[in-house]
């Protein structure tokens, strides 16, 4: 059985390997990522780390590009108060890559590896008691070509298409936060975007929307980028596997006929790919 991965690269790359040995994977990335080509706001926001209670990463990609050459050690080495910046990760994806750049463990937080959820209310749970009234929060994105991100950081709940989807954890993270009395910052540290396909791309994606395939979608955002890919592609056959359920709403709202919700780690999508065998 065919599977596509749609995770950005070279998470793509690393996924179409642990999935290859069960599965015929293909890497077919809905999403793109770069650097920004202002980094001003991002250095600053480095310079800054001592000054907030917490950095919380949205994303694998907020780490790395934030720690960009592996500055972790030297931003929590600003001065002794920066070693009580706690850095919150709402997967543990973005947890391994923290400590991979070598944040200390002791200062990273994110949801219990056995709590079945693994997302920004998850990630609320394990960090609460750590806020105050006077608290402050950085969050680290990504940013897209185009979006207000003012404007979804407020009311994420009213934004539409993929990219509201994809900010309503966010969102809800960031009023909860102000609801307990800390305020709340936001930073790009990246930039995301669609990706360009070729004919090749083209061709694999619309015979997988009928020959069985199983879609693996890890992002609401990414998959949303189907509805510009393949404006007039029919998904009325399709299959997919999507890692949180905000994701799976939307592979449904594009019409996918099959969608099924998976926890994040390989083992659990493994055994949801196989439950469509």
């Amino acid at each position: 059985m065919r599977v596509i991965v749609t995770r950005v690269q070279p998470q793509a790359a690393r996924w179409v390997q642990s999935l290859a040995t069960r599965f015929d994977a293909v890497a077919l990335p809905l999403l793109e990522i770069g650097p920004l080509a202002d980094t001003a706001a991002l250095q600053a926001a480095r310079d800054s780390w001592a000054n907030y209670t917490a950095v919380k990463f949205v994303s694998i990609p907020a780490v790395e590009f934030f720690f960009a050459s592996n500055q972790a050690l030297d931003v929590i080495k600003q001065g002794p108060e920066a070693i009580n910046t706690r850095a919150w990760a709402p997967g543990l994806g973005t947890r391994e890559a923290l400590l991979a750049h070598g944040v200390p463990p002791l200062l990273v937080d994110a949801p219990a590896p056995d709590g079945g959820q693994f997302d920004s209310e998850a990630l609320w749970l394990q960090v609460h008691q750590q806020i105050t009234s006077g608290s402050r929060v950085l969050v680290v994105r990504g940013d897209s070509p185009g979006a207000d991100d003012s404007k979804a950081d407020r009311s994420g709940a009213a934004a539409s298409g993929a990219s509201g989807v994809q900010g309503v954890g966010r969102e809800w993270m960031a009023q909860t936060l102000r609801e307990a009395g800390a305020s709340v910052d936001f930073v790009a540290a990246y930039q995301r975007r669609a990706p360009v396909w070729g004919e090749a791309q083209r061709a694999l994606a619309t015979q997988a929307a009928t020959d069985g395939s199983v879609w693996l979608f890890s992002s609401a955002e990414a998959a949303g980028h189907l509805r510009s890919l393949l404006p007039n592609q029919s998904w009325a056959q399709a299959r997919a596997v999507a890692t949180h359920p905000r994701i799976a709403q939307t592979a449904r709202d594009l019409g996918f006929a099959v969608v099924l919700d998976s926890l994040p780690t390989l083992a659990d999508t493994l055994v949801s790919i196989e439950s469509l065998a």
